[in-house]
């Protein structure tokens, strides 16, 4: 991208989340990097049909109230591109469409108002193409996500040992193409399955540019270990002030991904609003529905923005302790279901009335 996106003073390895400060990026009605809050993002799952349009932009309302506030879309054949040009004019978050092999596609998708294309430089094909996407892309005002994948390297970085440095060396040379045209609007995202890989690359790439770093593992795996390699690598680049924007990959569903990206944003000190929910993980002594009950009310906590500690806890050992310490705590005790509002019984409800009750109470709050 020339020298006008290199930091002046390359970082060292140590450096704090000050000295890694990014260029703001518009996306749609979102800014990413450039000090704005950290964006959590997933990827559609479903089928990409006409008739599922609407169901698609009802099920991406939901997952907007729940935080997430990108959504990205397959986008393999012309087809698929009609289909999410026309998610996008109705979608309640910014959209973006990822390309692979076919530069065309990104050109037809961007006839529509998606915010985003994402193109891989080992599958995008020749310089002449990208110009065509990087020409559209300016015409149009969309951002372009240069994202690198370890197991779909250019073909003349496919063998070098040291794939943290091959991911980065793919990202400048896409850049490279970028920066001659004049492009700005540009974040990169350097992924692996590995942790090591994928904590190094984006570290190398942090150290050396002011370009929003989009983080992930790649192809984590199924619900457990996608929660633990994703944590894992992203909390520490997270906690170092790496990272503007990120995508939790799962065998999973949306749902899913989002509520692990919200927690691990949380983790990492990168979102200090909405509810911090606090649980007990119950033992033979419950005598209230802990894990029911969270179930029942989590997706709603989510919704929240102001920050509020809520204590679900299942019996007398850490219940009303934990109780003291939060805006809201609900607990059973043998004798019943007890709400306390910041340390303060204020309600005895039946099990039946419990999940109203404690809604109410948080309304109260709010």
């Amino acid at each position: 991208m020339g020298d006008m996106n290199r930091r002046k003073h390359p970082v060292p390895p140590e450096g704090g989340r000050e000295v890694y400060a990014t260029k703001a990026v518009p996306v749609g009605s979102l800014v990413i990097g450039g000090g704005a809050p950290l964006v959590v993002q997933t990827m559609w799952k479903g089928p990409l049909t006409p008739e599922a349009v609407s169901t698609i932009v009802e099920e991406l309302d939901r997952l907007s109230k729940m935080g997430c506030g990108l959504m990205r879309f397959a986008v393999p054949d012309m087809a698929a591109a009609e289909v999410v040009g026309r998610i996008a004019e109705r979608s309640p978050m910014p959209v973006v469409a990822d390309i692979h092999f076919d530069w065309r596609l990104a050109l037809r998708v961007m006839d529509f108002p998606v915010a985003k294309v994402r193109i891989n430089p080992g599958n995008i094909g020749a310089r002449w193409k990208v110009e065509e996407v990087v020409r559209k892309a300016e015409e149009k005002g969309v951002a372009i996500r240069v994202g690198v994948n370890s197991g779909s390297l250019p073909k003349h970085l496919r063998h070098d040992p040291d794939v943290a440095a091959a991911l980065v060396k793919a990202a400048e040379e896409e850049l490279e193409i970028l920066g001659s045209l004049g492009f700005e609007r540009v974040i990169v995202s350097l992924k692996a399955s590995d942790i090591e890989t994928t904590v190094r690359a984006n570290r190398l790439f942090a150290q050396r540019y002011e370009i929003p770093l989009h983080l992930g593992v790649t192809e984590a795996g199924p619900l457990i270990p996608g929660i633990v390699k994703s944590t894992a690598a992203l909390v520490p680049l997270l906690s170092e002030g790496i990272g503007d924007t990120i995508r939790v990959s799962l065998s999973d569903s949306c749902e899913k991904e989002v509520l692990v990206g919200m927690e691990i944003a949380r983790a990492s000190g990168r979102r200090n609003t909405g509810v911090n929910l606090i649980s007990c993980p119950r033992c033979s002594r419950y005598s209230f529905d802990v894990m029911g009950f969270i179930d029942r009310v989590y997706p709603y906590l989510l919704s929240i923005e102001r920050p509020l500690t809520v204590a679900v806890m299942g019996c007398v050992v850490n219940g009303p302790g934990e109780a003291r310490h939060a805006d809201l705590a609900i607990t059973g005790t043998g004798r019943g279901i007890f709400l306390y509002r910041k340390g303060e019984k204020i309600r005895e409800v039946t099990p039946d009335e419990a999940v109203d009750a404690f809604l109410e109470e948080i309304q109260h709050l709010l």
